[in-house]
């Protein structure tokens, strides 16, 4: 899965560990989710697309491998 994690912080101004205090994880997990070595909870991805105001599609792409 592929994600705009990275794209939506810049657009916002956030740091990963701005976005990772907002949401209530580590600066780590902000930066594996960015580099595709996680996947988030639905519960996270769900605080994720809330905070920056976007569906859940917006951010998450699931690939055909997936």
């Amino acid at each position: 899965m592929k994600n705009n994690i990275k794209i939506q912080r810049a657009i916002h101004n956030f740091t990963q560990a701005d976005l990772a205090e907002k949401i209530g994880v580590s600066r780590q997990t902000i930066n594996a989710m960015e580099k595709n070595k996680y996947v988030p909870s639905t519960i996270l991805s769900l605080k994720i697309a809330k905070l920056f105001e976007v569906s859940v599609e917006e951010i998450f792409i699931l690939e055909e491998e997936d």
